[in-house]
């Protein structure tokens, strides 16, 4: 495992070996089962490019009402809970004693991509975001607090894991592109993207 900072973010490459990230695939089919992938649209009525579901107390959610945490699925049930595999992730790379509300999963089939944004939905921003790449690469930017300006990219592969934390916790980043097909955990290809937030 190397780890890598740039503008903040603390990147540890290879964190998940091989036969880790195909265990912790495996232990979302059953979250994908309850709570199916869905397709939200922005709050200005544009269908996202990603598919997404969540885990935990709350799911986030965009429609155009805005952007926002949801207690159940759009179909109306509860999400289900944050697998083990995933909340020790957090516990031995955040130290952090505080569990996660929030597992926002996120599928990047071969043409989607997430722009520019800000995690900023939250309550606390104090708490750090912890982001898990499973699958193809993906090439991730980092920009500013601001919008514009210079970017640096770097491409995130599956088993690396990201912490935004401290003043990089309000930076603006995205997904450009992912290199399908680039991964042996996924059959199919896509990109797999795990996001865990402290939400209260």
């Amino acid at each position: 495992m190397n780890k890598v900072s740039i503008r903040g973010f603390d990147i540890y490459k290879g964190y998940l070996d091989e036969q880790a990230q195909r265990d912790l695939i495996a232990g979302l089919r059953d979250v994908l089962k309850a709570a199916p992938l869905f397709s939200p649209t922005t709050r200005f009525g544009n269908k996202m490019s990603v598919r997404m579901t969540s885990a935990g107390k709350y799911g986030w959610y965009s429609d155009a009402r805005g952007y926002r945490y949801e207690r159940t699925h759009p179909k109306g049930m509860e999400w289900p809970p944050i697998p083990d595999q995933i909340l020790d992730i957090w516990r031995d790379v955040t130290g952090l004693d505080r569990q996660p509300d929030c597992c926002l999963i996120n599928y990047y089939g071969e043409s989607a991509r997430m722009g520019m944004h800000q995690d900023r939905d939250e309550a606390d921003f104090t708490y750090p975001v912890l982001s898990v790449s499973l699958g193809d690469d993906g090439l991730f930017r980092i920009g500013n607090e601001e919008k514009g300006g210079k970017t640096e990219s770097i491409w995130l592969e599956s088993g690396d894991v990201v912490v935004m934390g401290g003043p990089a916790r309000l930076t603006y980043h995205g997904v450009d592109r992912i290199r399908f097909g680039s991964s042996r955990v996924l059959p199919k290809g896509g990109r797999i993207n795990l996001t865990l937030r402290v939400v209260d």
